[in-house]
């Protein structure tokens, strides 16, 4: 969500500058975030903003198509700005939420093949991924996590 598709979005909707504030929080924020940890750290960072407000504004970018959106393993959904490129799958690490971008087109082909095969418009997916990355795995001959 850089640049131009940022510009497009604030453009098509109301800006304010609580809205404005969750856009910049959210882009800088390195991983998927929960909307209560964006709205965590943008109080911690002086700028008042509503936990209702940061939720409408992540389900407007959501519909939008401006973020990427996984839930962790509580089912809560976590945020993150969509790369310029386009649509992406996420694994994502159950134990400390570390996530990679995974190859989205054999997804992508199989829901295709599925709205061909049964005749359905404007098939949508979720596609869940989820592991354990190789920082949580455990050491060999120690069984504890690493570092």
């Amino acid at each position: 969500m850089h640049g131009s598709s940022a510009r497009e979005l604030t453009s098509a909707w109301r800006s304010t500058w609580q809205r404005s504030a969750v856009l910049r929080a959210l882009t800088g924020c390195p991983d998927f975030v929960s909307a209560r940890a964006l709205h965590a750290a943008l109080a911690a960072g002086g700028t008042t903003v509503g936990l209702t407000t940061v939720y409408r504004t992540l389900r407007k970018l959501e519909h939008a198509g401006q973020v990427d959106v996984v839930r962790d393993k509580t089912g809560e959904r976590l945020y993150r700005p969509r790369p310029d490129d386009g649509h992406r799958h996420y694994v994502v690490c159950r134990r400390c939420g570390l996530s990679r971008a995974v190859e989205a087109d054999p997804v992508e082909r199989w829901a295709d093949d599925v709205a061909a095969e049964t005749g359905f418009a404007e098939v949508e997916h979720t596609v869940e991924l989820t592991g354990i990355c190789d920082r949580c795995l455990p050491t060999p001959g120690r069984g504890t996590s690493r570092p």
